[in-house]
């Protein structure tokens, strides 16, 4: 049976059975996400304070077949907080829902809510000296059940993991309105099925989660920064195995940064402090976190001495101070927002092999070299392997000029990097811009198993229907 509309009669009857203002008509920013490519058409959005309260909701659409768009920070960049077409379903926006219920400084854990923001977490975890390692550009805005439901990176992952390596259990509400009471706080815990990491990234379609029990990390001592000019991707890659072998796990991020993303940015934002007199065609950035008896500006020293000396990089420098750290940081998080100002044709969000990253740069240029006249920005996480491989109009050109070119740059892309075993989603998930991705490139098998997994845990199509699977 199909669905059916969250319409002013079941909104009705759902107030009666919620506490008075649990229920109210979508504002605009419900119905929006960041890259404009969908408006939603759902016309109710219930505000939950309690798991109680989220149970009665899910289990009201449960009876009534009326679909569930489970909605965080609106951050996405991939549509899974909208539904654009189809019967109205209901917004359940988690944001009432945002305390910090618990922090064990002891065990290294926390138990927050899936409204909770991220950088109040983070705050949370530094009032009790320990660390919530996750980061990202949207941060400040960004809630932890949409964090969980895309399983999202960021920048530390080559350290500290993914948000589902983040994350020691949850509590959620099924489709059928059960709540799975899964908050222990336990490192091994060998009792059938881990029902934490299926619905980790599962981006709403198999429940929605409404607390998280999480890891944190002991805050390092000493945090040190540098930029280091690399004469190629290669270079930048041999230079991560360099820094690793000396330093180990210290390594907390390496970012890989293009000379493009240096000219997006003196375009786009000229009064941002650029680093280099003449910007480079290849750097990196690097952090190092370590104890109180290391000394990681040394440690930096130490590494661009045997890096030079190897060939592998040409120039660089060495923050001397949080504010000069907080500018190299800056130039690596405006990059997104310089692309979102000069306006692409297509962006990815992709992953490989650590190997194939540069091999894969130098056949992804001429790829699309062959296909029109671009400028490629190439920039990312290649401590773990995620590039954010985005096109952009020649210069004195926009978008306008290459209607209708997207589909193809994009499947030339995401064809190249399937055929090096990589990924076309590294961290922002699946959503509704790429569910037909995923038919394309998904193993047989594994989309034969997430259905069967679906339609058990879903019979009624009722979880943020659209999303991952078509």
């Amino acid at each position: 049976m199909p669905l059916t509309a969250a319409d002013d009669a079941f909104a009705q009857t759902l107030t009666r059975e919620l506490p008075e203002g649990a229920l109210r008509r979508a504002e605009p920013r419900y119905l929006e996400e960041p890259r404009g490519h969908w408006h939603g058409v759902s016309q109710w959005v219930a505000l939950p304070r309690s798991t109680e309260e989220v149970a009665q909701i899910v289990r009201a659409c449960h009876d009534a077949r009326v679909g569930i768009v489970p909605y965080g920070g609106g951050t996405g960049l991939v549509g899974g907080q909208v539904a654009p077409d189809g019967p109205a379903p209901l917004i359940v926006s988690m944001e009432r829902m945002s305390a910090i219920r618990a922090v064990y400084r002891q065990e290294s854990a926390m138990i927050a809510e899936a409204g909770a923001i991220l950088a109040e977490v983070q705050n949370a975890a530094a009032e009790a000296g320990l660390l919530f390692p996750l980061s990202l550009a949207s941060e400040g805005s960004a809630r932890i059940g949409g964090l969980l439901g895309t399983n999202a990176g960021g920048v530390n992952v080559l350290r500290y993991g993914n948000t589902r390596d983040l994350t020691l259990g949850i509590e959620a509400v099924l489709p059928d309105g059960q709540v799975l009471h899964g908050l222990k706080r336990l490192r091994k815990d060998n009792t059938g099925y881990d029902l934490r990491h299926l619905l980790i990234g599962a981006e709403g379609t198999l429940g929605i989660v409404t607390a998280a029990a999480l890891r944190l990390s002991p805050r390092p001592a000493r945090t040190g920064t540098a930029l280091m000019v690399v004469p190629g991707p290669a270079e930048a890659l041999a230079l991560l195995a360099l820094a690793r072998s000396q330093v180990g796990e210290a390594v907390s991020a390496f970012e890989l940064i293009s000379g493009m993303g240096f000219a997006f940015l003196a375009e786009t934002l000229p009064d941002l402090r650029q680093p280099f007199a003449t910007a480079p065609d290849w750097c990196v950035l690097i952090e190092l976190g370590m104890d109180a008896t290391q000394d990681p500006a040394q440690a930096l020293e130490v590494l661009f001495e045997a890096a030079a000396e190897a060939g592998l990089v040409l120039d660089g420098l060495i923050a001397q101070s949080q504010a000069q750290s907080a500018d190299f940081w800056a130039i690596r998080e405006r990059i997104p927002e310089a692309n979102r100002m000069i306006g692409s044709i297509s962006s990815h969000d992709i992953a490989l092999p650590l190997g194939a990253v540069p091999e894969f740069i130098r056949q992804g240029h001429a790829l699309l070299a062959g296909l029109g006249d671009f400028r490629i920005n190439c920039f990312g996480h290649l401590g773990d392997g995620n590039l954010h491989y985005n096109v952009f109009p020649a210069r004195g050109r926009t978008k306008a000029d290459y209607a209708g070119q997207r589909d193809r740059v994009q499947q030339a892309v995401h064809d190249l990097v399937h055929g090096m075993d990589g990924s076309f989603s590294a961290e922002h998930g699946v959503g509704r811009l790429k569910v037909g991705d995923l038919q394309r490139y998904g193993d047989p098998a594994k989309l034969h198993a997430m259905r069967a997994i679906k339609a058990a845990l879903d019979p009624r199509g009722i979880m943020n229907p659209g999303v991952m699977l078509a």
